[in-house]
């Protein structure tokens, strides 16, 4: 990437633009941000819906924001210039949607957070009986098999079945909402911890761009920021452990398929994770999407199908591997987030989501709906 935040490549986003009431489509071209915004085209929604968003952007006309970087600069919580533009969230009207327990890691850290009931002190001596008890490798389990089905069976029997191993191994995947359309932030503001939190952490993902007729045609790098504690007391506080004010950012572009950049290349992606604290602590690990239990495409037929119809498309955050356990205030303390932390997700074929780490009470608070948006594309003409 060549010290880029963003890769070559047909990139997709969105960006405010001082003077202008409604959020600009651009795009990347030689270094520059191109406003795309056209009548018809207002929207990532409407250039996704398209039926030709690669082709699209590709061609479209449009007028330069200055140089990328320096935009992205600008983007940066604290850093933030309002005269000058910012990137945005690069969705819009799209649902916002996550699949979870998609890789073995995770799920094992689930199952320790539900055996724990969300007391982090007891995560490290509950890993190892968890790992103990089980004695089998999951990692070559295909969920909903027979031999899936057996292993099921097996730690039902030893008194350790979990919902979590369920939509791990089961038939079923674990589809929820991450949040409402336009409530994702993007590339450089503050992700935010409900404060009721006490053990939390980044989940690193890629997130799948889908039309309404379930066609996956681009990706971006995801935060699905997590409240370990909250949902370890009950899966039933998922809403409050997931869905806060800036609890899911997306960025810093949506990179569409083309003859260069497929699903093949996301399913081969290495994705890594860096936390910087203010107290000099640094976390640093990777993901494979190689080892993803079920595949993108399956998730994304357990997500829209005649069973469930998104008409504005979706986007899908596919699930992460990395579960942070390094000790950052002692031994056998685990890893949570401070404030200030610099979270960095990266790969090369989708570039770098960096966001700060605020309380979601203390970030920014969420002001410019659907109903908004609409109301200055029509002022605008832009409808």
């Amino acid at each position: 990437m060549s010290g880029k935040h963003y890769p070559d490549g047909i990139l997709l986003g969105r960006a405010k633009v001082p003077g202008l009431p409604h959020p600009r489509v651009v795009t990347v071209r030689d270094s520059d941000l191109i406003d795309i915004t056209a009548k018809g085209f207002a929207t990532v929604r409407d250039i996704a819906e398209s039926g030709k968003a690669a082709e699209y952007v590709r061609g479209a006309t449009g007028v330069s924001l200055g140089n990328a970087d320096a935009v992205l600069a600008n983007s940066v919580a604290g850093h933030h210039a309002p005269v000058h533009p910012s990137l945005l969230s690069p969705i819009d009207l799209q649902a916002v949607k996550a699949s979870g327990v998609t890789f073995v890691v995770s799920l094992l850290e689930r199952v320790i957070e539900e055996q724990a009931r969300g007391d982090k002190s007891r995560a490290d001596a509950l890993r190892g009986e968890i790992l103990e008890l089980i004695g089998t490798d999951l990692s070559e389990l295909v969920p909903g098999s027979e031999t899936a089905a057996k292993v099921k069976a097996a730690l039902i029997a030893k008194g350790v079945w979990s919902q979590y191993l369920e939509v791990g191994i089961g038939p079923d995947a674990e589809i929820f909402t991450k949040g409402q359309p336009m409530s994702s932030v993007g590339f450089g503001a503050e992700v935010g911890l409900h404060p009721v939190s006490s053990w939390n952490n980044p989940e690193p993902e890629v997130a799948l761009l889908v039309t309404s007729k379930g066609e996956i045609i681009g990706a971006t790098l995801g935060n699905d920021v997590n409240l370990r504690d909250v949902e370890g007391r009950s899966a039933l506080l998922l809403g409050k452990a997931k869905d806060n004010n800036a609890s899911g950012s997306l960025g810093p572009f949506i990179r569409l398929f083309d003859g260069d950049f497929t699903l093949e290349t996301v399913k081969q992606s290495e994705i890594a994770l860096r936390v910087e604290g203010q107290d000099g602590f640094v976390l640093e690990g990777h993901s494979s999407m190689s080892q993803i239990s079920r595949t993108p495409e399956s998730l994304v037929a357990a997500t829209i199908g005649s069973h469930h119809q998104y008409p504005d498309g979706l986007v899908l955050y596919l699930g992460t591997m990395f579960a942070p356990v390094k000790d950052r205030d002692g031994a056998g303390k685990g890893f949570t987030h401070k404030l200030g932390d610099i979270v960095a997700i990266s790969t090369p074929a989708l570039g770098t989501l960096s966001n700060s780490v605020n309380l979601s009470t203390k970030c920014p608070p969420w002001t410019y709906g659907t109903s908004h948006l609409l109301r200055d594309l029509a002022k605008a003409d832009l409808l």
